[in-house]
């Protein structure tokens, strides 16, 4: 049953609101380099490669925030995982760079 409440795309500040009610889950779907760059607390390191392997892992019931480096990679894993029945799946638009440069300019950019 497909859930036409979830936006295949989300913005920076909706998918941090999300993640501080607790709502959702992020995935980070970068590579282990760039996730020691710099990450967002709580988020699940899960290479885009991995994520056939790893689909029972996922949890169905709850919101599920793919995120990468500018948007690219985490859409097609959104895509991915949308199309195996996880329907509250959704891009974080602009990744983790918008990430850095809009809520936390804390985190290192690259």
């Amino acid at each position: 049953m497909s859930d036409s409440l979830t936006p295949f795309e989300v913005d920076v500040a909706t998918a941090r609101s999300l993640l501080d009610r607790g709502e959702a889950t992020l995935i980070d779907v970068r590579e282990p380099e760039e996730h020691a760059i710099c990450r967002i607390t709580g988020s699940r390191l899960l290479p885009m490669r991995k994520i056939p392997g790893t689909l029972d892992s996922l949890p169905r019931d709850r919101k599920l925030l793919v995120l990468c480096h500018h948007g690219a990679r985490s859409a097609r894993v959104t895509q991915y995982l949308r199309a195996h029945g996880f329907d509250r799946a959704s891009n974080v638009r602009g990744g983790i760079d918008a990430w850095a440069a809009d809520l936390d300019p804390s985190l290192a950019r690259y």
